[in-house]
């Protein structure tokens, strides 16, 4: 597979080092709190939690147990579909950014779905199904792209192994203080602290716009796709 090219200078800065992990991270949170709240605890990209609630709900009682187990399958074929058209795309920097354009779209149908189907009533309802699918959807393609594209980018949905390695990286910073171990630190800082606030501002934004409070988090995607149909996209 040919490997994403970049012509610019590797880039120097926290933010210029920071700024896609920051950006991926703090839609990944959102999304992810905004799916939560509003469809009974529904995971958009957590697929670990949907088994857990799924298998809580079984053992206390509980409804939506069937969503939260075909997000499962749907997930694995988003999966599988992304990863063939990357497998056959030429240039991949073309690649990454319909990408995120596809996940941009997604979003913007989850916002739609969601705005136009509250309130939800229903755990077990089709319209918490159609809605939180079309999150997943967004975010499987995502989780596609962290793992073969740009994987030098910590996975940006997913926050155990993130915090992991932020523990790693300041140990390993305070045993020995030079640059390279810095530059891991804040890389592994700013992936979990744009989980942290994408998480709390979906969350503030929910309450007061309802779904329409995706669209904020809609246009870091559109950016991102930008700077990658650009060569812009930073790359190790």
């Amino acid at each position: 597979m040919e490997n994403i090219e970049n012509t610019d200078a590797k880039p120097t800065g926290f933010w210029s080092t920071c700024r896609d992990p920051i950006l991926l991270t703090l839609v990944g949170g959102a999304i992810d709190t905004i799916g939560f709240i509003a469809l009974f605890g529904f995971f958009t990209a957590h697929v670990t939690g949907n088994l857990v609630l799924a298998g809580a709900a079984w053992v206390k009682g509980g409804d939506g147990i069937w969503i939260k187990l075909c997000a499962i399958p749907l997930f694995i074929l988003t999966v599988a579909i992304t990863k063939y058209c990357i497998d056959h795309s030429e240039n991949k920097n073309k690649t990454l950014s319909y990408l995120f354009l596809a996940e941009a779209l997604f979003l913007i149908g989850f916002m739609v779905a969601g705005i136009y189907f509250e309130p939800f009533k229903d755990a077990n309802g089709m319209t918490v199904a159609l809605t939180g699918a079309l999150g997943l959807i967004a975010l499987a393609i995502r989780n596609t792209s962290s793992k073969t594209l740009i994987k030098h980018i910590s996975p940006s949905t997913m926050m155990t192994g993130n915090t992991t390695q932020l523990g790693i990286d300041i140990s390993n910073y305070l045993r020995s203080r030079n640059d390279s171990n810095l530059e891991k630190l804040l890389h592994s800082l700013s992936i979990v602290i744009g989980f942290v606030v994408g998480a709390f501002l979906g969350a503030f934004l929910y309450v007061y716009l309802d779904f329409w409070s995706v669209g904020f988090f809609v246009l870091p995607i559109l950016y991102l796709s930008y700077l990658a149909s650009q060569n812009r996209f930073s790359t190790p």
